[in-house]
């Protein structure tokens, strides 16, 4: 009997509550302007402009993904989230231009994209240098290792592969694997062949 009750909690909890929790939240983002794909259910997440973002349909978001629009009120979205895409926990989105995610995607838990940069001019303090800004793009069918971090102006082409742990600086062409700090190419998808 106490095993069936045991039971009975974990599933009314994380299929219903949950399931519950996860409309309730996407009603009250609705209502500011976010738009969210049917079959996706919305964690515990946090979005400083919920108009900005627009997330497709089918995807699997974690708990305490960051969807941060850095800066003042403009219309949007600027932040695009495909069909059928996973995002791990601890994701966070740092965006002031834009990012868009295609369709198909594997992003790893703890994963950071940042669009932006600061200024390293002398004679003024960088925070108060203005932002230079590029547009990152994920493509179809890419998998990005736990703690990646994307950085701006990055095009990541389809069925390529990031490492874990790796700064991506510079675009990435089709199935190719990348790995390091700042990463380079290390193998082609084509029967993982390691480069010489």
């Amino acid at each position: 009997m106490k095993k069936f009750f045991c039971k009975a909690i974990f599933v009314f909890r994380f299929r219903y509550l949950n399931g519950i929790a996860s409309m309730l939240r996407t009603f009250m983002f609705s209502l500011a302007g976010m738009r969210t794909g049917s079959g996706t259910r919305l964690p515990k997440i946090y979005i400083t402009w919920p108009h900005q973002v627009q997330i497709g349909a089918h995807c699997k978001l974690e708990h305490n993904i960051s969807l941060k629009f850095d800066g003042i009120y403009c219309p949007g979205p600027s932040i695009i989230i495909g069909d059928n895409n996973f995002i791990g926990n601890n994701c966070e989105f740092n965006i002031r231009q834009s990012i868009h995610i295609g369709n198909n995607n594997l992003i790893a838990s703890g994963c950071r994209f940042v669009d932006h940069d600061h200024g390293l001019d002398t004679g003024s303090l960088m925070k108060d240098q203005p932002c230079v800004e590029a547009a990152i793009v994920i493509g179809d069918d890419v998998w990005i290792g736990a703690n990646a971090v994307i950085l701006k102006g990055v095009t990541i082409e389809n069925g390529a592969v990031i490492a874990a742990g790796a700064v991506v600086k510079q675009s990435i062409p089709v199935n190719e694997i990348w790995a390091g700090i700042p990463a380079k190419k290390i193998a082609t998808r084509d029967h993982h062949i390691p480069l010489q």
